[in-house]
C-alpha cells in the first residue's frame, strides 16, 4: 500500500514547520516512499513558504476557505492508496506509520483508521480532563460501531482512509467548514467498511483551542456536534473561532 499525507493549512507560520519536520523523519524512518502535501488555504503569512523549503513537500493552493476544503483539495492533488488527513499544528511520533500499515494489511475490510490526542501543550490538570473525555469517546465509539450500528469515531487531524472507500463513500461534503468534518467521515465510511477508533494510533498537537476556549466548553461543542452530525446529518455549529499563536 502506498499513502500521502495531506496537511490543511490556514496562517500556520509558527507551527506547519515543526509538523513537517515530523512527517518527514517518521517518513524516513519508515523506509517508505509517501507523498507529502500541505495545502495552502489562503493563508496571509509565510506558511506556504515555510512548508515549500522542506525538500519532497508539494505545496497547493486551495482557494476556497474552510478546513474541510483543505482536505478535499489535497485528497484531489493526490494518487496514493491510502490518505492520512492530519493538521498543522500536529506532530506525527514515531512508529505511527507503523501502526497504519499494520492495522490496514491485517483487515481488507478496514476503511478508516483514528486515534486520540496527546496535547504536548496543555497543564497537567487539563490532560488529566481530556484523559476521563477519551474515556468517554472509547465508550461512544463501541456503542455507536457496534450496538447502534450508526457510525463510529474519527479524530480529525488523525486519521487515515483508503481512497477507493472514500470516493464510494460520496467525498467530502464542502459545506461543512469545521464542526464535525470527522464525524461526516467516520458516519459515511461506516456505510462501506470498518472505521477503527484506537488508543494504538495517538498524535501530538496543539492544545490551542482548548486553553482559549475552556476544556468543558470545547468538549461539549464537539460533543454536540458529534451527535448532530450522527443523527441529523449535519453539524449544529456552524461557526468557529480562529484561534492561533
Amino acid at each position: 500500500m502506498n499513502l500521502a499525507f495531506v496537511i490543511p493549512a490556514y496562517n500556520e507560520e509558527a507551527l506547519v514547520g515543526k509538523c513537517v519536520e515530523s512527517v518527514l523523519a517518521e517518513v524516513k524512518r519508515s523506509g517508505r516512499q509517501i507523498d507529502v502535501v500541505v495545502v495552502n488555504n489562503n493563508s496571509t503569512d509565510r506558511t506556504a513558504e515555510v512548508a515549500g523549503a522542506f525538500p519532497g513537500v508539494r505545496v497547493i493552493d486551495e482557494k476556497q476557505k474552510g478546513l474541510v476544503s483543505a482536505r478535499d483539495g489535497g485528497f484531489q492533488a493526490t494518487t496514493a492508496e491510502l490518505v492520512a488527513n492530519i493538521d498543522a499544528d500536529t506532530i506525527v511520533p514515531p512508529g505511527w506509520l507503523d501502526t497504519v500499515f499494520r492495522e490496514f494489511e491485517k483487515n481488507d475490510k478496514l476503511v478508516c483508521l483514528s486515534g486520540p490526542y496527546i496535547y504536548y501543550d496543555l497543564s497537567v490538570w487539563n490532560r488529566f480532563l481530556i484523559t476521563m473525555f477519551y474515556g468517554l469517546t472509547k465508550l461512544i465509539y463501541w456503542v455507536n460501531r457496534y450496538v447502534l450500528r450508526v457510525g463510529s469515531v474519527v479524530q480529525g487531524g488523525n486519521f487515515v482512509f483508503k481512497r477507493d472507500a472514500w470516493i464510494k463513500a460520496g467525498g467530502y461534503n464542502r459545506e461543512i467548514k469545521f464542526y464535525g468534518e470527522d464525524t461526516d467521515v467516520a458516519v459515511r465510511l461506516s456505510k462501506i467498511g470498518d472505521v477503527k477508533w484506537t488508543f494504538a494510533l495517538k498524535m501530538k498537537t496543539s492544545g490551542r483551542r482548548l486553553a482559549e476556549e475552556g476544556v468543558f466548553k470545547t468538549a461539549l461543542t464537539y460533543t454536540l456536534n458529534f451527535f448532530w452530525v450522527t443523527f441529523a446529518g449535519k453539524p449544529a455549529t456552524e461557526k468557529h473561532t480562529d484561534i492561533r499563536r
